[in-house]
Formats: C-alpha cells, structure tokens, sequence
C-alpha cells in the first residue's frame, strides 16, 4: 500500500489544490533526482530536510559558499513555447555560476516551485532540467518543494527558484585581494543572453504577438529556440582553470552586464580595459540592438553580449588559460583606473 492512500482532501481539492497531484509529480521527478546523486548524500527525497556530508579531507580552512536565484521572466517564454524541461538549468545555473566566483565547487542544490495547478507531467519536466543542471554543474538535487497556489499563479504558469551550497578551502579562495595592474581577463563564451534582461527581451520582440516566433538566417533558429537556450554552467571550466593556472578572481555576468559585474571582482583603484572589437558579440544581440533600437551602453548594461564569465589571470598565464577552455579568448587588461570598467 502507498504511503499516501490514504491522504486526500475533497475540501482541499475543491479549493484547487490535489495534494494527491503533489505525490504524482514527487514519484515522476524521482528518477531525475537519482541521476544527481552523489557520494555525500545521506538522505532520501521525502524527509522534512536534506542530508548531505561534506567532503572536507585535506582542507586547512573549509568554508560554505551559498547562493540563490530564479530565472526571472524568461519563464513566460517556457509558458508560451510550453516547454518546461531546459528553465531548470538556467535555475541552477544563476546560482552555481555565482558560487563559483570565490573559487569553490557546489555540493549540493534545493528547488521551489510554485504552480497555479499541479501538473505532475509538467511539474516532472521542470525537475529534469533542473536535474540536468546539477549533473552538469557536479552537485547532488537533495530536496525542493512544490507549492500549489491557485488564485495566486494561473493555471499555466509557475514560478522556479533555487539555492545551491558549495564549499572552498580559504587558502585557495579567489577574488579582488588578489587582482593587480597588467592582469589579463579572459572571456568565457556564453550560451546566449542566459536569464536575465527578459523584461526588455519580451518588450522588444513582443514575444506574445502572432507570428513572433519566427524563423531568424542570422540565428539559425526560430526566434524561441534562441530565447530558451539554456544558461551555460561555468563549474567544470573553472574547475579546469583553477587546475591548471592561478585563477585570481572571476565574475559571473549576469543583469547589469559589464559595467555592474566585471567591478564586483576587482580591487578599489583598479579597472578593466576592454577593445569592443575583441569581443566576440553573438547575433542575438545585434538582433536585438537593431530591434529594440537600445544605445550600445544599455546593451553592456544589462545583457552579457556573449560573454558569460570573465575570469581574471596573471599576464603570463593569459594565453595558457585561454586555450584550456573551447573558445575562450583574452578579453582585455587590469589597469590602474576608478572607471570600473573601460570599453573603447
């Protein structure tokens, strides 16, 4: 017998919420979960918390790094294209590629999603992004929740959220400390404009007239399937950097593009100077400059323009770490300067 036969409400589901439908999704979701699993895991999906027991052998200093974030309104395109199983790599995304900013590795990743309805099929493709995410990014999917809000979200639409806890040895910490003047930044490509800006993104295309999703030659796809490309997980190409060669700090380019985050990793005094023509800018940006006719200030304000992680190296480390990484290249220079971040 399940555990749950026994557990229904009619009040409860004549207000609009199955909790039988929360039991369907739970055992749909599961076999994405056991792809994330890992050896520090200790708990099961379905307790009241999740377990997990670091790994913390030959660290002098070990420190906890959490982080969290949505995906914004990039769900509305989820909604209107009704695909539901990539939104949950973006999720982990926003938040592993933070985490790994100070140089740590995530460990392991809790969920929250909010639905208008409890579509156990939906709610499951949801969760396997979210599991593919976490393979990608090396961390175990070890609880979440899913709350059913009728009145409050419409039927069709749901909200995703996420935190992610990593760890790293305080000696082996990055960030502006270690920054100086002649350092060089390199480019690590992004998957597209990931999850931020959507509001302007939405606004300029007007995603929610007929015909908006069209064909694009300059993109090679219709116009939705660039705009769902999931967010890239920087982990393992960090991982392989700081392997390899002294990675000095990184910044993670999210909303508020160049100038708000590429500071974030910088000492007071310094600055970075980038060539505009040394960065590879991807056509959805051009594309979308054209149609929304935004100053190209705005467009480095807000979006990463093709560059999803700019990680900061000695001078003489530039050209090794730029090749460890397919299609990274060296973005520009540290230098001595109050302006955060230099474009000419």
């Amino acid at each position: 017998m399940s555990t749950h036969s026994n557990s229904r409400s009619e009040s409860y589901a004549k207000a609009g919420v199955d909790i039988t439908a929360g039991y369907e999704a739970v055992r749909q979701m599961k076999k994405h979960i056991d792809r994330t699993m890992n050896d520090g895991v200790v708990s099961d999906i379905g307790g009241f918390g999740g377990l997990f027991r670091p790994a913390i052998g030959g660290m002098e200093d070990p420190l906890l790094v959490s982080g969290t974030d949505g995906v914004g309104t990039k769900l509305k395109l989820a909604f209107l294209a009704d695909k539901h199983d990539t939104v949950g790599i973006d999720c982990v995304a926003m938040c592993v590629n933070d985490v790994v900013c100070c140089g740590a590795s995530p460990m392991f990743f809790l969920d929250y999603i909010a639905v208008g309805k409890n579509v156990p099929e939906r709610v499951a493709a949801i969760v396997s992004g979210v599991a593919e995410g976490c393979v990608q990014a090396g961390c175990a999917l070890i609880g979440g929740e899913t709350a059913e809000m009728p009145g409050f979200y419409g039927e069709e639409e749901y909200d995703l959220a996420g935190f992610a806890v990593g760890m790293v040895d305080r000696p082996k910490m990055i960030g502006p400390d270690h920054v100086e003047a002649g350092d060089k930044v390199i480019a690590l490509p992004s998957s597209g404009i990931h999850s931020n800006g959507y509001s302007l993104v939405r606004r300029v295309f007007d995603v929610e007239a007929e015909g908006a999703n069209k064909f694009y030659p300059e993109l090679g796809k219709t116009l939705f399937e660039e705009l769902l490309t999931p967010t890239k997980i920087y982990v393992r190409d960090m991982q392989t950097l700081m392997a390899n060669v002294k990675v000095k700090a990184a910044s993670h380019i999210t909303g508020g593009g160049f100038y708000e985050n590429i500071p974030r990793s910088l000492p007071e005094g310094l600055s970075v100077k980038v060539k505009k023509e040394d960065i590879r800018i991807l056509p959805i940006f051009k594309l979308l400059q054209q149609e929304g006719n935004i100053p190209e200030r705005d467009m480095f304000n807000t979006f990463n323009m093709g560059v999803g992680m700019a990680v900061i190296v000695a001078a003489e480390d530039a050209e090794k770490a730029a090749s460890l990484i397919p299609d990274a290249y060296i973005l520009g220079e540290v230098v001595e300067s109050t302006d955060g971040v230099i474009l000419c």
